[in-house]
């Protein structure tokens, strides 16, 4: 519900008739809306959408299903840690999310583990139903990823206190870094 879909489906509608629109921006750091770049395309030019929620039909409900291929992008963890324990594709996606919001989005670890039940919720609400409408799936996972991410994950999770609600999780995600 954060996304302003009429807005979205204006420009979609408006750019398929020639007309070049003004993009919104959302600057993270800020917290508000910014007037991005001026975009028009030519003529068989294709539009691609990236985001998690480009699946769900709500999102681009004025383009009839004919005009959409859909690919859907996720991080499938494939390792596992030993015979009998799984790296969990949730946790892989968390320490991805950690490292982002921190980076790019002026989150503390606390904030981003503050958010992320709420982020499991919309997944199953928002994203999860319309994955199966994919023409297209593609894995996104690296196997050298989580050692990478490690060297960014593992000291913001350092600075979670003892004190707060955080301090479990950020203490079993340190032990599985």
């Amino acid at each position: 519900t954060a996304i302003d879909v009429e807005l979205f489906n204006d420009h979609l509608a408006r750019l398929f008739q020639g007309e070049t629109v003004q993009l919104p921006r959302y600057d993270f750091m800020s917290g508000t809306r910014k007037n991005g770049q001026k975009l028009s395309i030519g003529k068989d030019q294709p539009i691609i959408v990236e985001g998690i929620h480009g699946l769900n039909p709500d999102l681009t409900r004025s383009l009839p299903d004919e005009m959409k291929f859909k690919i859907y992008i996720s991080p499938l963890t494939q390792l596992n840690l030993d015979d009998h324990n799984h790296i969990s594709t949730s946790d892989s996606r968390l320490i991805r999310r950690l490292v982002r919001d921190y980076r790019f989005r002026n989150a503390s670890p606390e904030r981003t583990l503050d958010m992320w039940p709420g982020v499991r919720a919309g997944e199953k609400k928002f994203i999860f139903p319309y994955q199966d409408q994919a023409d297209v799936y593609f894995n996104s996972y690296l196997i050298y990823e989580l050692a990478v991410l490690k060297k960014y994950a593992y000291p913001l999770l350092e600075q979670v206190g003892e004190d707060t609600e955080y301090y479990l999780e950020s203490h079993r995600l340190r032990k599985f870094l």
